[in-house]
């Protein structure tokens, strides 16, 4: 068969090789738009590449914010392991750090691609850079084929789209995928940026700017009964507001409806303290400097950075001495360090947002194949279909299950397919 994967990323390149090593008869081409393969893969995390997560299935699946049953098929025939197991197979290296984060041991996310290109050349799939796809040809119902940007009419017996999603329009990335799908009469969810920065209100951020927080936690609300995200770890201060896995962890969970009711960020900066054991805490760095103004006694409790934002914002004269700072004055400290707050305004868009939420509806796509079930002979894989997941390399590991799954799919004859069709 004449397979056409449109979209070279991270999904398209794992589905090309998925679909060649079914059979050597098949003819695979690769089409991709920009000049070289795996542009955004280059620059994930910051261009060392978390390729996968080597936890449990469990936590994996609790990662996974949009449809996690949807991917029970494609993990589970493409897991964690399997994947680390591939990469090794073919000659990369890798390591595990903290959080069950796989790298390359190398820290170069150029040694993942040319991994991939390797696979790819020894395949013999037709790779076809600056080539990118404008539509796809369907006929009676089967797809047959896509139409490049230059209008070429491009044949072909099964046709998988991995074009990605929006964000980082910097590499290339477009809706083209979310247009296409429509243009096709299958449903797409709106698309939204994931994983990115968040915009507050509080204009003291700015002077905490490159200041970053480790082991603290923090709480979402946004008007629901529960918060819509509560963790623990680093976070960082910017010019415009909030980031670090922290906050992006926490984007995930907002909708653009949620930031019109502008989000209530909670911050405690120091978790591992109750109230009372906090204030017994600050009543010790007291005791050893009674006559210390108020504004030199923290040093020993927070960053130098945070001290004069947490003078003002407790309302306690920085020139009073500790010794006369009342009660009342150091339970509102107290309360201020265990429940920080900013107000959320927004977030950076998809310049800065990691994934793309939304997609491609699962409902439009059989989980156990990645085939759509309006347009027979056409697959879908990675960022365009609507499941995302937190950091730590579980959105990489969507990527090349739902690759690897559509690539072996479309690669197959239907006969062979549902002799081997795994269950839901």
């Amino acid at each position: 068969m004449r397979i056409i994967v449109a979209g070279g990323g991270a999904a398209g390149m794992m589905a090309a090789a998925a679909a060649a090593a079914v059979s050597k008869d098949n003819q695979v081409i690769l089409l991709e738009k920009n000049e070289k393969l795996g542009k955004k893969l280059f620059i994930t995390g910051k261009g060392r590449c978390n390729l996968t997560n080597a936890c449990d299935e469990t936590v994996f699946f609790n990662n996974v914010i949009s449809n996690p049953k949807f991917l029970y098929s494609a993990f589970y025939g493409f897991t964690n392991k399997a994947v680390m197991g591939f990469f090794e197979e073919h000659g990369l290296t890798l390591k595990v750090e903290r959080g069950d984060r796989v790298f390359p041991a190398s820290d170069h996310s150029s040694d993942v691609i040319r991994t991939l290109e390797r696979c790819l050349r020894e395949a013999k799939v037709d790779i076809r850079l600056n080539s990118g796809v404008s539509g796809v040809i369907v006929n009676e119902g089967q797809a047959c084929g896509v139409v490049s940007d230059s209008g070429e009419k491009i044949e072909a017996d099964r046709v998988i789209l991995a074009l990605g999603g929006v964000s980082y329009p910097g590499c290339g990335a477009t809706d083209d995928g979310f247009r296409i799908a429509s243009q096709l009469g299958i449903e797409t969810k709106k698309a939204e940026a994931s994983l990115v920065p968040l915009t507050v209100m509080e204009g003291w951020c700015t002077g905490l700017q490159g200041l970053s927080l480790k082991n603290v936690s923090v709480r979402l609300e946004a008007g629901l009964k529960k918060p819509v995200y509560s963790g623990f770890g680093e976070m960082l201060f910017t010019h415009f507001g909030v980031s670090g896995p922290l906050i992006l962890s926490a984007s995930s969970y907002l909708t653009e409806g949620m930031y019109r009711k502008n989000p209530l960020l909670h911050i405690d900066l120091k978790p591992a303290m109750s109230e009372k054991q906090l204030d017994d805490r600050i009543l010790r760095d007291f005791s050893e400097g009674m006559n210390r103004q108020f504004g030199n006694s923290l040093g020993k409790l927070l960053p130098a950075k945070l001290i004069p934002v947490i003078t003002e914002l407790s309302g306690i004269d920085p020139l009073k001495r500790v010794n006369e700072v009342t009660r009342a004055e150091r339970e509102d400290l107290v309360r201020l360090l265990k429940d920080m707050r900013l107000t959320v305004t927004g977030n950076r868009g998809f310049n800065e947002a990691i994934i793309t939420r939304g997609g491609v509806r699962v409902k439009e796509i059989n989980p156990s194949t990645m085939e759509s079930k309006k347009i027979s002979n056409l697959y879908f894989a990675g960022e365009m279909i609507d499941v995302d997941a937190l950091t730590g390399g579980f959105n990489l590991q969507i990527a090349w299950s739902t690759g690897r799954l559509a690539g072996e799919s479309a690669g197959t004859s239907q006969d062979e397919i549902k002799s081997q069709e795994r269950p839901k």
